[in-house]
């Protein structure tokens, strides 16, 4: 593993650059133990094969030098992370799983956690099964507060949830990925019927880009009730214009490596400060 991450090293360091050589007092020492909390996409599924969990091309915890994940940016800095990233996230799950992961999270003794929660909360079979924003943020409040008093000192960063809608646009007219989402049933509220442009679809597609909106919404003001010791992507990941080309060609709907090594560009330079204090 050590041969395998040295080169990203300089690398990380011209990343990071006025971070590390200039670190300012806000500058956090780079953790010894972190962890990825979340859905499929934080357990990289699809990213490398058939509808496998693909954990080593997370955007968060991957050890896959093709995406450059906040893990191998940190190892970058210290060598003291190395071979202590954890991926609890879990393909389906939503907001109602994250207590179970934050306590994963505490019996490692994660000192950063990222999190990426909400997509499955809005991809429901219909509408009206959909996480109300209320319960969404009320199950993010309760797993911080656990994850702040099991480990004092934890920094944590969210990462917004990518706009379904856009998928939607990107791949309407692709014949293989309206072929996926209908027999897959992949993300009904967003993706049913595809080729629609009937009122109540159009309709549809908007409540459901709303949603994810307020779920992005409440989890950064969860975020903000920890103070400094958490940080968002300022809705990076949302507005970012991806294009099928970050899509898995598996379903055409998961980031595939290019997907998650955009992910990890985009919320690492919006995350934390690191630097090396040993």
């Amino acid at each position: 593993m050590i041969t395998r991450l040295a080169p990203l090293f300089a690398a990380a360091l011209v990343l990071l650059g006025s971070g590390t050589a200039h670190a300012s007092s806000s500058a956090e020492p780079v953790p010894e133990i972190m962890a990825a909390l979340g859905d499929s996409i934080s357990a990289g599924f699809n990213a490398c094969g058939w509808y496998v969990s693909c954990t080593s091309r997370s955007w968060s915890a991957g050890d896959n030098t093709e995406v450059t994940s906040h893990y191998l940016r940190l190892a970058g800095l210290s060598r003291s992370i190395m071979g202590h990233n954890r991926n609890f996230a879990v393909p389906g799950s939503t907001s109602a799983d994250l207590m179970g992961q934050v306590k994963q999270a505490i019996t490692a003794k994660a000192t950063y956690v990222t999190i990426l929660i909400g997509a499955q909360d809005a991809c429901k079979p219909a509408e009206k099964d959909m996480t109300p924003v209320n319960v969404y943020r009320q199950r993010l409040d309760a797993a911080l507060a656990e994850l702040r008093a099991g480990v004092p000192g934890v920094r944590v960063f969210f990462a917004s949830i990518p706009d379904l809608r856009r998928l939607w646009q990107v791949g309407k007219s692709n014949a293989l990925a309206r072929t996926f989402w209908t027999l897959g049933r992949i993300c009904p509220t967003m993706l049913a019927s595809p080729s629609s442009a009937k009122r109540a679809d159009v309709a549809r597609r908007a409540r459901v880009r709303a949603r994810v909106m307020a779920y992005n919404h409440e989890a950064a003001e969860a975020c903000a009730t920890l103070g400094t010791a958490c940080r968002t992507d300022g809705g990076a990941v949302f507005a970012y214009p991806f294009t099928l080309d970050y899509i898995s060609k598996w379903d055409y709907f998961h980031p595939n490596a290019q997907g998650q090594r955009a992910l990890a560009q985009l919320t690492f330079k919006s995350g934390f400060e690191w630097i090396d204090v040993l």
